[in-house]
């Protein structure tokens, strides 16, 4: 069988993402660079692949698919068989669903947060422009809030999900890896012992270590 094509780069959060669920379940692929320098993702090969022009785009023979998140539910279904198909729960409806819930919060809470801190500080700056302030300290603030409700679920469990890593866990490596190298992550995450104990339990998994290398620079 030849390996799942994903097409894009490991520092793009959103590929990183995907690397990682391709890590945990031990399946073939081959990365296929996207040259945004010189603009491939709005080329019209790209676009047929992902018609947003954005990365990754995921191809399985002639499946292709976009969205880092439901390009992760698939590679974990079809890979059911290993011990890593657990990450998403589906052999159990509710924790299925706990799953799910904190998958969401994970996209519309965490990530619109960290994302803004991201950009403001490290591609505005790398694009020539000076990063906007009051949005990074608007964002931090934001972030303090959820982690606040993170740190109150991780009180009675080890994961956001309950004792086993899943899903939900995972989908914060890519966006969180970058933040823990910004001059805020000390005092955000230092607030919070419990979170900070989650994400050092997260950096240990072989899966996360592999990714973290590909994505470049000190892991933090």
């Amino acid at each position: 069988m030849s390996p799942v094509k994903v097409f894009g780069s490991a520092p793009f959060t959103n590929v990183a993402r995907v690397l990682l669920c391709l890590e945990e379940v031990g399946a073939e692929y081959e990365i296929v660079d996207v040259d945004f320098h010189a603009r491939e993702h709005k080329g019209p090969d790209h676009l047929a692949r992902n018609p947003f022009g954005q990365v990754p785009a995921f191809q399985d023979g002639d499946l292709m698919l976009v969205e880092s998140r439901a390009i992760c539910r698939y590679i974990l279904r079809k890979h059911r068989s290993t011990d890593q198909a657990n990450l998403l729960r589906e052999g159990n409806p509710e924790e299925s669903a706990v799953v799910d819930a904190w998958l969401y919060v994970e996209a519309l809470q965490y990530d619109p947060a960290v994302h803004a801190v991201f950009v403001q500080h490290s591609v505005v700056p790398a694009l020539g422009g000076e990063p906007d302030e009051r949005v990074i300290a608007e964002s931090v603030a934001q972030l303090k809030e959820t982690l606040a409700v993170y740190e109150a679920r991780l009180g009675t469990r080890s994961y956001l999900a309950g004792d086993e890593v899943s899903l939900a866990d995972l989908s914060h490596f890519p966006y969180t890896r970058y933040f823990m190298e910004m001059p805020y992550a000390a005092a955000v995450f230092g607030a919070y012992p419990r979170v900070t104990a989650w994400w050092e339990r997260l950096l240990c998994r072989p899966s996360v270590r592999k990714v973290a290398s590909m994505m470049g620079r000190d892991s933090g």
